[in-house]
Order: C-alpha cells, then structure tokens, then sequence
C-alpha cells in the first residue's frame, strides 16, 4: 500500500473525471490524507490548455501533425504517437491506445482514427490529404474533445508511479517516492507529473534511453536533488528534467539533430516551477 499513498494526489487531481477503464494493476485508493491536494474543475482544464499550447501552440492544425525528421504523426493535444504499419519505433505508440480509451467512454471517434495503424505511411502523403475529409475530421472531433483528452494524458500518469516502482532499482525506490510526494503538493507540481509522462513518458521503456541513459519520469525523479516539498520541489523538478534532457541531447545520435529542441524543452520545463 506504500505505492499507493504516494500515488494519492495525482488520483484526487483527477477525481472529479469519469471513472477510467477498469486495469487489473490499478492501486486501490486510501482514504485522502488531511494534507491531500484536490484541484478544482477549472484548474484541471487548465493543465488541458497548457499541455496542448506545449504541444502545438493552442492551435487546431496541430491536432493533427507531422514533425519534420519522424517517421510518424503525432495527433491530439497530447501530440500521441501513432505508427503507419510495420514501422516499430523506439518510442511509445500511445494513439490507439487513446482512441480506444475514447470508445469505451462511448464517444463517436472518427473511423480513421480507430485504424490500430496510421493510414498514412509517409508525410508527404500525410501532408496531400492535410485539409481532405478524414483528417479535418479528425481535427474538428479533437478540437471537439479536449476533456477526453486531458483525462486519457491523467490516466497515462496515475500508472506510471506504479510502473517505475516495478522497474526502478531497489536502492532508488525510497527516493523515488519521496520526490514523486515532495513534487505532487502544488498545482503546478501536479501539472508538471502529468505533462512530463506526456512529454517523455514514464521511462520504463528500455528502449527510450540512449548510451543506457533514460529521460522519462523514473530518471527525473532519481536525478531530483534532495529540496524540501511544495514550489522548491516543482522548481527542482524542471531544472532535473533539462539535466536529463540536455543529457539526452548530450547522447543521441548527430544525425537527429536534438540539439534543435533544447530551447522549446528547456521553456516547458521551467513553466513546472511556476503557478498554475
């Protein structure tokens, strides 16, 4: 139940959406602590905003997009990676997972959408049929379901604690609790857990690491130096993210060029340590 207790408030910020589908590893919620955070209505759509303005500035074409340099489109607020057929990328494919998410909440999703491959197996193609029918479609019924949207990206982040707990090592799994708490006690703390498994997952995957080096949430949490709860916390938590992903940049290969995101990366990490 350990796992749980630290687990609590990023369940409460979200307490007031729809239940999510049932998982079997789901921890069972304790009784909220007299100290736990609950954000209101407005603060959750908020964090909804903010992660789509990271993302693609707030605007609707960039519910629908293809970044220059990848091999697939990235869709929603939440920019969710979806993967044309036989292509088996090292990150995280996350849009079938949330138009499937969509469906059972019985929300119409476009049938495009629910195709478990991208249909589009390049940009170009992708980029020919910009402004055709099914992805104007689709851009006007993400436009159309932010909520649902926001409420996928907070069920992604309630599983990871438990997943980085499963998969951290023994001797960093106290510290990692510990952050994860000391970050969770402010509105923006909460945010910034939300957006940053969004952003760069919960870094369980071992394929998302360069030079065995990782950048997901379980790396930040570890890199964390040691600072009291509440603002300190949040502020401590985007300035262990860049670390993380000036590291990235540091090893990944030169063909990819990352160096050319560590200005946008390094602004979303600071808004962590700022009011929400």
């Amino acid at each position: 139940m350990q796992v749980a207790r630290f687990f609590l408030p990023v369940a409460l910020l979200f307490s007031a959406c729809s239940a999510d589908p049932p998982a079997a590893n789901n921890p069972t919620p304790q009784q909220p602590s007299r100290n736990a955070l609950s954000l209101t209505a407005a603060q959750k759509s908020s964090i909804g905003r903010k992660i789509w303005q990271n993302e693609s500035g707030g605007k609707v074409e960039g519910l629908t997009a293809w970044n220059a340099g990848e091999e697939f489109p990235s869709m929603g607020i939440g920019h969710f990676i979806w993967y044309p057929k036989d292509f088996n990328g090292r990150w995280t494919e996350t849009w079938p997972e949330f138009a499937r998410y969509a469906a059972r909440r019985s929300l119409s999703v476009p049938a495009v959408g629910l195709q478990p491959d991208c249909p589009w197996q390049s940009k170009a193609s992708f980029m020919r049929d910009f402004n055709g029918p099914q992805l104007t479609g689709l851009r006007n019924w993400l436009a159309a379901n932010i909520s649902v949207q926001t409420e996928f990206i907070a069920y992604k982040s309630r599983a990871a604690l438990p997943n980085i707990m499963n998969a951290a090592p023994a001797a960093q799994r106290a510290r990692i609790q510990a952050n994860y708490q000391k970050v969770a006690t402010t509105p923006n703390g909460l945010y910034a857990l939300v957006d940053y498994v969004n952003f760069k997952g919960d870094g369980t995957n071992p394929k998302e690491v360069y030079a065995r080096q990782g950048w997901g949430l379980m790396w930040v949490l570890m890199e964390m130096r040691n600072v009291p709860s509440g603002q300190a916390a949040a502020r401590e938590f985007g300035a262990a993210a860049n670390r993380r992903l000036d590291l990235r940049i540091k090893n990944s290969p030169s063909a990819r060029g990352e160096s050319r995101w560590r200005a946008g990366w390094h602004n979303r990490c600071h808004s962590y340590g700022r009011p929400l």
